[in-house]
Parts: structure tokens; sequence; C-alpha cells
């Protein structure tokens, strides 16, 4: 007997017909927005290398949160940029700081249409940049760093941080931050763990944003670019420290990250388009050479379809008006 030759392709004849077989579908609450907010700014302030990005003022972060709610995106991740800075990133605990200030105000506009999240680590605050306390030999001091990031934590929840996102890499964070946030009565605060950050070169536009005031890299704490059996190691340890979701960050360079800290994950995984896989789009976009809508869509499905349930994307309320 002999059968009728297969095609495939009858699946693909139409838009009607690849929508209803589509196995990648996104949708707009699984993106999070993340946003600068600058101390003193009356305006908002372009990011050279981040066309369309802003350092916001207080009041044009409620505008732009208030637009992502209405498109249905599904939260906002805040991150700070003070006048000022230390040794031990003081800003980043006082109430009256920018990040704690901008999170209050959110919270207050947005909270209950939008999942406000707060980037807990000090290389926004620190005059060396670094995501620690230094030592007296200038290297980050693993231990000292966690009493700051407990304290962060805490600031954050009570200014009204639903998510914290612990981005600094320190041995130990998830559970020391947990702890101290379920000894402060904040055992409803969700713990984000960045379980899977490598040192990039796809950081270097994020730098401008945060005028970040790093001299030199971030390559021991951060992961190494070559490796892949540690980020399942990291992403195990924190989820038994009590991580609620983790994090691989870039994303586009680590699917195959993505793809495995997803299959073995058993808490959510997320992932960070990061500023550097925006910035190429753009500037690809703006010579011409690709259609920016199509590859950024694209880029975003890829990610989801690797394995992220949510995904940190600068498209993000843009891309929830495209996929809506």
């Amino acid at each position: 007997m002999s059968f009728p030759t297969h095609r495939p392709r009858r699946l693909r004849q139409s838009p009607a017909v690849r929508r209803l077989v589509a196995q990648t579908r996104l949708h707009p609450a699984q993106l999070i927005l993340p946003v600068f907010v600058r101390e003193g700014a009356t305006e908002p302030r372009p990011i050279g290398s981040m066309p369309g990005v802003v350092q916001h003022s207080l009041d044009s972060l409620e505008q732009a949160a208030r637009e992502a709610a209405r498109a249905g995106v599904g939260g906002i991740m805040v991150f700070g940029v003070p006048t000022s800075k230390d040794a031990v990133g003081s800003g980043a605990t006082d109430p009256d700081g920018i990040l704690n200030v901008a999170l209050r105000r959110l919270a207050d506009t947005v909270g209950d249409d939008l999942v406000v999240m707060a980037d807990l680590c000090l290389d926004e605050f620190t005059d060396h940049g670094h995501c620690g306390v230094l030592d007296d030999r200038g290297r980050v001091d693993n231990d000292a760093t966690l009493e700051r990031y407990a304290a962060m934590g805490i600031a954050q929840a009570e200014a009204g941080a639903i998510v914290v996102g612990l981005s600094g890499m320190m041995d130990g964070q998830v559970g020391h931050v947990r702890q101290a946030l379920d000894d402060a009565g904040r055992t409803d605060t969700i713990l984000l763990a960045y379980a899977a950050k490598y040192a990039s070169g796809y950081y270097g536009p994020f730098r401008e944003a945060v005028a970040s005031s790093l001299q030199g890299d971030r390559a021991t704490y951060q992961q190494d670019p070559a490796n892949f059996t540690e980020s399942l190691r990291e992403t195990r340890l924190d989820i038994e420290e009590g991580a609620d979701m983790v994090m691989v960050k870039p994303a586009l360079p680590y699917l195959d990250v993505l793809a495995a800290v997803a299959a073995e994950s058993t808490v959510p995984v997320s992932a960070y388009q990061v500023s550097g896989e925006y910035a190429q789009i753009e500037a690809a976009a703006a010579q011409g050479w690709i259609d920016r809508e199509r590859v950024a869509l694209e880029s975003l499905t890829s990610i989801h379809r690797a394995g992220a349930a949510q995904i940190l994307t600068y498209y993000a309320t843009e891309a929830a008006g495209w996929i809506s």
C-alpha cells in the first residue's frame, strides 16, 4: 500500500493556519519592563546607547508604569540612579533614597495592576561600582555584602516591592535575605534569584543607564561564559535556599542554559533580554538592515520557547501592543 506524500507545508499555508498550530505564544502578562529612575531628574533623560529608553523622573516613571499596566504588561523592575554614592551603598537602604521613593510611588500608583519589582544589588549605589562591600584588599566581601542585602531587601519590601530581584551573585544571598525578610514579618515578599548571571559583555549600555562607577569587571562573582554546569548547581542552591523564581541573564546568548534550567527548575524561570541585546536590534534596525518589530518579537519568542515563563525586556510595553 502506498501512502499520500506527507507535506508539512500544509500547516504553514496562511497566517490563520500558522496561528492555529503555533506551539509558542507570547502574552503581555509574561513581560516585565525594566526602568531606570534618576534622583533629582525633572524630565526623562535619553540613554544614548539604548534608543527609546530613558532615565526617568519620578513623574515620567509613573506615566510609563501606567502605560505598561494599560498594555497588560505583567511587571515593572525598578533600578535607581542616585546622585551620590559611597563605599557601602548607603542610598540603597535609605527610605528617602531614589529607589525606595520610586517603589512607594509605584506601589501607590499601579500596585494593584502591575507587579512592582526592585533590583536588589548595590552596584548602582557604590562609588566603586561593585555589587557588594569591598574588603581592605579591594575584593568583594561576600558575608559583609549579605548584611547589606538583607537590609536592602527589608527597605524595598517596606517601600512596596512585591518582588525583590537578587542580582548580586553573592553566595548564600537567597537564604540570607529570605531569613531577614521573614524575621521582619515580610513573609509574602517574593524572591527572584538571578541564579545564572554571566559576566557578559552585553551589559555595556546598562552601565551607561545606571551611571555605573565600575572600573574593571565582575568576573570573580558573576559566572564564566565558558561554563554551563555551575548554572544548574547555582539554580539548585537558590531554590533550596528559598527562591520563589530564578533568572538566567543574559537571555539570547544563553538559550542553552535557559533551556536546561527550565527543564530542571521547580519554580518559575525568568530571563533578561539585556541592554546589549536590545541595543543590537535597535542599531541594526536604525541602519535598515532588519525589521525592528519582527526581530524583536522573534527574539522574545525564542526566549519563551527555550523555557522562560517571564521575560524582562525593554520592549515590554511595545511588544504587548504587538502581540495583543
